[in-house]
């Protein structure tokens, strides 16, 4: 007969669409297991537009937490009860949490952005070259102006996007043909270049660029783990971040959000074999919590 004690009683879940290829349920699921958390978490396919549905279902359901993945981010921050300061100055919300019967909505993008940054000492002498200006660029920007960094530069391949997230947060913006001319102690790229599939040859920083610089290249980019621009990094000496830092860090952030604890070894160790298979030299040595640059 099986325990009722031991049935999941906290229902959680990632929102989105598409959300097939997500890893947050192996991640959560495998840490809830472990720590014993009588929780579950599903992946559930919202399409867009239906997103005040699924927020009827989070009370109906009494649903504990989600994330929040494309294209609902704008729309949870919307349509909660209340916000964090970090999601209101994001514009966007990757975490929902229930407060007995209100939804606060969160962004732990932050908090993953800054994990592997934590021993690196930015300030306001330091210069960060931010390469794209979309979602993600967003909740870096507001990680750097945490940091009180001195300098931000941001620059797309749009040539408008970029100049209006560098008024909003008061950076400076440069053309993209230009952003070889700055002379960063930081670059972090936010755009999809190099991510597994149709651009995974391509890099948004050439290795040109890279020619006596000291700077660190952090890549958002977790697939591969290691993308055309921090293999180029790391060959022309300088220090890398990976996007598995940032992704497992914000997921990390929810998981301690949701149980007060936070993700055991044994949860970030199935989504690295999951990621790059267990015979992946650099998986095997992934550390964690990440070491940082």
């Amino acid at each position: 007969m099986t325990d009722p004690t031991a049935l999941p009683r906290h229902i959680y879940g990632i929102i989105g669409s598409p959300v097939s290829h997500s890893l947050s349920p192996l991640l959560h699921n495998t840490g809830f297991r472990r720590i014993g958390h009588p929780g579950v978490y599903f992946a559930w396919e919202i399409p867009t537009g239906v997103t005040a549905r699924f927020f009827m279902a989070v009370h109906t359901l009494g649903i504990d937490g989600a994330s929040v993945t494309i294209p609902h981010k704008e729309a949870a921050l919307a349509l909660a009860d209340d916000a964090t300061e970090r999601a209101r100055r994001i514009g966007a919300a990757n975490t929902l949490i229930r407060q007995d019967d209100r939804i606060l909505a969160d962004n732990t993008d932050v908090d993953g952005f800054l994990l592997p940054l934590r021993n690196v000492p930015l300030g306001p002498g330091s210069t960060v070259l931010l390469l794209g200006a979309g979602g993600a660029a967003r909740a870096v920007a507001v990680g750097l102006q945490e940091r009180n960094v001195g300098t931000v530069v941001i620059t797309s391949r749009s040539g408008e996007t970029a100049p209006r997230l560098a008024e909003e947060f008061g950076f400076t913006a440069c053309p993209w043909q230009d952003r070889g001319d700055v002379v960063p102690d930081l670059i972090v790229n936010t755009t999809p270049l190099g991510m597994t599939g149709a651009g995974v040859a391509d890099t948004p920083y050439p290795a040109d660029f890279m020619a006596g610089r000291q700077a660190i290249v952090y890549d958002t980019v977790y697939t591969p783990l290691r993308t055309r621009l921090i293999r180029e990094a790391a060959a022309a000496g300088l220090a890398t971040i990976t996007g598995l830092d940032m992704f497992l860090g914000q997921g990390d952030r929810q998981f301690h959000l949701w149980t007060g604890r936070n993700l055991p070894e044994e949860a970030v160790r199935a989504v690295v074999r999951a990621l790059y298979g267990p015979d992946d030299p650099d998986a095997a040595a992934y550390p964690w919590p990440p070491a940082g640059a």
